[in-house]
């Protein structure tokens, strides 16, 4: 009874009644609050701003129905660039998502968000023939995604490789400045700090929950709109206090203000407000990290710039030395040299 009332539910989104397909998304095009775009044979309008975000991979994006294809900017789902498989969200007969394991999967029969490794009576396995668009660019990012793999072999999959791609537009400066000695040293330098925040990307959010209650500072104007315990740290740096979410989000076009949770559930929401922080951000360093790489103030100056006195000058040279063997470990991997002025 409840597979045929789901099949009565899931029919008309992929019915020949379906509308007409908006124009097609563009990863390098910025969409704000009700614009809309067809991805993967459906129609998605806009929340709020976005850029680089897939439809059906975030928050961001409303699930308009499915559509014919008859559009004249594409959408009709040839390309490879497949949104990620959602626990929970249903699916009908057809639909084509990426697994957290990078691969892509086929809806064999409608679904209500099934694991697609467990049941293979819902899903199999589907190579992607797209053309020009297959496999999908990942932009000139230094770091592959089996070197990605190789630098965190125990990672959450909530860290996926697709997600940090994807947040890459949001600061196309970064591992993108300079030689490719500086921009290969750059990314090693954020995933080898990111890799100490976060225990090697296996924390999502902050592991001792009796400091919640410390991160809102009521002094500021707006507040804390999502609660006094809301705005611990969460994501690859371990965003953390109101004013830090506020100033992320403003800068991203999210209201992290009033959702900070976006951070701990979407993937390149998470790898951005790391990159925004990490390009934009002086903390209690002189410079933002990325400017200490670029401009060959060394690795020792993008930790001053994360954690300050608290690690550097002697305050604690255990975590300073795990922050640079995961450096010169990374470095490695990616086929450069670590550079001087390692340690702070």
């Amino acid at each position: 009874m409840a597979a045929a009332l789901a099949l009565v539910i899931f029919l008309p989104a992929s019915s020949a009644s379906a509308a007409a397909c908006a124009s097609g998304w563009s990863a390098s095009a910025v969409y704000t609050g009700g614009a809309t775009a067809s991805y993967n044979g459906r129609n998605w309008s806009a929340k709020w701003w976005t850029q680089g975000e897939a439809p059906g991979t975030s928050d961001v994006w409303a699930d308009l129905g499915g559509c014919d294809g008859s559009s004249p900017g594409g959408g009709s789902g040839t390309s490879c660039d497949y949104p990620a498989w959602a626990a929970g969200r249903s699916y009908v007969t057809g639909d084509i998502v990426r697994y957290t394991d990078g691969k892509l999967y086929r809806a064999e029969h409608d679904n209500p968000g099934y694991d697609p490794v467990i049941s293979t009576w819902y899903w199999e396995p589907y190579t992607c023939t797209g053309g020009p668009s297959d496999p999908p660019p990942s932009g000139s990012f230094v770091v592959s995604e089996s070197q990605f793999n190789q630098m965190f072999p125990s990672r959450n999959s909530f860290y996926t490789y697709s997600g940090l791609t994807a947040a890459l537009s949001a600061y196309p400066a970064f591992a993108n400045t300079g030689s490719d000695t500086v921009k290969r040293q750059e990314a090693a330098a954020f995933l080898a700090n990111v890799s100490h925040e976060t225990g090697g990307l296996v924390h999502i959010v902050e592991q001792n929950t009796a400091n919640y209650p410390h991160y809102c500072d009521a002094n500021q104007p707006y507040g804390c709109p999502a609660g006094q315990a809301a705005y611990y740290g969460r994501g690859p740096i371990q965003l953390s206090w109101n004013f830090n979410y506020k100033a992320a989000g403003d800068a991203l076009g999210i209201d992290l203000l009033r959702n900070p949770n976006l951070v701990q559930t979407d993937a390149a929401v998470a790898w951005k407000t790391a990159l925004w922080y990490w390009n934009t951000q002086t903390g209690p360093g002189t410079m933002t990290p990325h400017n200490a790489m670029v401009n060959g103030r060394g690795f020792g100056e993008t930790i001053r710039s994360i954690n300050g006195s608290i690690e550097c000058n002697g305050g604690n040279p255990g975590q300073v030395q795990s922050r640079i063997n995961s450096y010169q470990s990374f470095t490695q991997i990616l086929g450069t040299t670590p550079g001087s002025n390692l340690s702070c």
